[in-house]
């Protein structure tokens, strides 16, 4: 601990040595000289590598038989890297991103508990319906605060915002089978624009430059 300073016989103290000013940083500040790396594109690959396979099977593209593989990138890589691509965003200032990723990390985590860990007696088609709405609403207004982010993060979470609402609509009743798997296919989409905006992200912040465009939007 460093020692306080006494200042000398007749010295009037300096307010700096008495009460110093506030961080201007709100305490981001005290790693001086480091900067954390943009966490987004980590939480958009991790985001989009997970939806792109259960997407698969919701589009009866794959067999659904093969859920093992979902549940595995649900738990690590949609879910545990994604968490915390959220919680650097918390560290970065964004909290947009801190939101939408820490959000959909919880979301895949909650889906792996959902079929591994949950008995299948307590998860019915309309519980699962109920989950899906829930998301459906939580993506929909994230949509619009996406509006002042880039124009392929407003795409990505528009076409996750119509994928939630497909799937639900497809385990309501006594389920539609055709509405889940137009829901696949639009979520293979969403895992598109996922990845290509974190792939901009990625090769633009190496090459220093735009390579590829995210279109920044901005108030008119």
């Amino acid at each position: 601990m460093e020692a306080a300073r006494v200042p000398a016989p007749g010295v009037t103290p300096r307010e700096a040595d008495v009460a110093p000013a506030p961080d201007p940083t709100g305490g981001r500040g005290t790693l001086a000289g480091w900067t954390p790396a943009d966490p987004g594109p980590l939480g958009l690959a991790g985001f989009a590598g997970t939806t792109f396979v259960l997407s698969l099977m919701n589009a009866n593209l794959v067999s659904d038989k093969g859920i093992g593989a979902v549940l595995a990138l649900a738990i690590a890589y949609g879910g545990v890297a994604q968490l915390l691509a959220g919680m650097w965003e918390f560290r970065t200032g964004n909290t947009f991103g801190a939101v939408a990723f820490s959000s959909f990390g919880a979301f895949w985590i909650s889906f792996f508990f959902l079929l591994k860990v949950i008995p299948a007696g307590l998860v019915t088609p309309h519980g699962v319906s109920a989950y899906l709405w829930m998301w459906a609403i939580f993506t929909t207004y994230m949509f619009f605060a996406s509006l002042r982010t880039t124009a392929a993060v407003a795409m990505v979470f528009l076409l996750l915002a119509i994928t939630f609402i497909l799937l639900a609509i497809g385990d309501m009743g006594g389920g539609h089978t055709s509405i889940k798997h137009a829901g696949g296919y639009v979520g293979l989409a969403t895992a598109a624009v996922a990845w290509y905006a974190s792939f901009a992200a990625v090769l633009n912040s190496t090459f220093a430059r735009t390579v590829l465009p995210v279109v920044p939007l901005r108030r008119v």
